[in-house]
């Protein structure tokens, strides 16, 4: 399993609370990040977290969640940040 350094850990307001209402736990979706499951990113998207971990460059993930809103977990390419937020917050 893929073990990504998440560095320290930041979620936006929007994204806090978007997972409140969602009455759901961030935490769950920061586990598949760090395990290397990016979610519902494209082909390409796949393919460049898949080369990062390699390069060292940054990650970005996709989730959705239940109440159907989309959140971002991206670890910056020094891994010393990984941020939850939405993608209007970007």
């Amino acid at each position: 399993m893929t073990r990504v350094a998440l560095g320290r850990l930041f979620i936006t307001p929007g994204a806090r609370r978007a997972f409140d209402v969602a009455g759901e736990d961030p935490a769950a979706y920061v586990r598949r990040h760090q395990a290397g499951e990016w979610g519902e990113v494209d082909a390409e998207d796949r393919r460049a977290n898949d080369r990062a971990l390699r390069d060292g460059t940054r990650l970005l993930s996709a989730y959705v969640l239940g109440s159907g809103v989309r959140v971002w977990i991206i670890t910056e390419w020094d891994r010393s940040v990984t941020t939850i937020l939405l993608p209007e917050e970007y």
